[in-house]
């Protein structure tokens, strides 16, 4: 039943569906509740596991050490955008939180006045004018739109670990993918859970909220809340 549902949203689209460019929303809704109940089901119990076991400190320390290791990526965003001062003070937290801060364990750069910021290549593109695409919600990532699916894979590029050849490379990009899930996890739990007790259509109001915070960052605004779905 459900695989002839995903056959039958593949091929019609409502009117309302055409009018919020989501021309797959039957199938986007069936995907959505799946990723819903991953969060529900497998990552929330791992976060109580991970919030009983690791202190706020040590949650904070973890927070810093994946935020520093995804600052090259920032940084080359930045410098794409031609945004001087930006790429500036990237380069700054990068230097200071990888040495100062004991790899990046502790953010001594927002102690001292440099504040990191959030940038991808989906941003450039929209900034130089690349449109969303059609909306799209895959499974463990949740929204991923054309534009912003191409701009993550352009990213991996940006990552000098991605290329970088060491012993136990696999390993340790691993243990990074993890500690990344489990911190952007537990970061964006508690506003996921409260939007969807709030929203009568957690599908469309998660929509809606993404897209209003991508076009924020695009025009370099700051970012409103988003509800945020598993990212493995």
């Amino acid at each position: 039943m459900l695989a002839a549902d995903l056959l039958f949203g593949c091929g019609t689209s409502s009117a309302q569906s055409l009018a919020e460019n989501d021309p797959l929303e039957n199938l986007n809704r069936h995907v959505f509740a799946f990723d819903v109940w991953v969060e529900h089901n497998v990552a929330a119990p791992v976060d109580d596991a991970y919030r009983a076991t690791v202190p706020e400190l040590g949650r904070d320390g973890i927070h810093n050490l994946v935020a520093n290791l995804h600052a090259p990526v920032v940084l080359a965003n930045d410098v794409l955008q031609g945004e001087s001062d930006k790429a500036a003070g990237t380069f700054g937290r990068l230097v200071i939180n990888s040495t100062v801060g004991v790899g990046g364990l502790l953010d001594m750069a927002d102690k001292w006045g440099l504040h990191g910021h959030h940038n991808d290549f989906g941003i450039t593109l929209g900034k130089n004018g690349v449109g969303e695409g059609s909306y799209l919600v895959l499974p463990f990532i949740g929204p991923a739109p054309p534009r912003d699916l191409v701009g993550s894979g352009v990213d991996g590029f940006f990552d000098p670990l991605s290329w970088a050849r060491f012993p136990g490379k696999d390993t340790w990009m691993l243990v990074r993918g993890g500690l990344r899930v489990l911190d952007v996890t537990d970061r964006q739990r508690d506003q996921f859970d409260s939007i969807e007790r709030t929203s009568v259509d957690f599908y469309a109001t998660t929509r809606n909220l993404y897209r209003q915070n991508r076009d924020a960052q695009i025009r370099g605004q700051a970012a409103i809340a988003t509800a945020s779905l598993p990212d493995f």
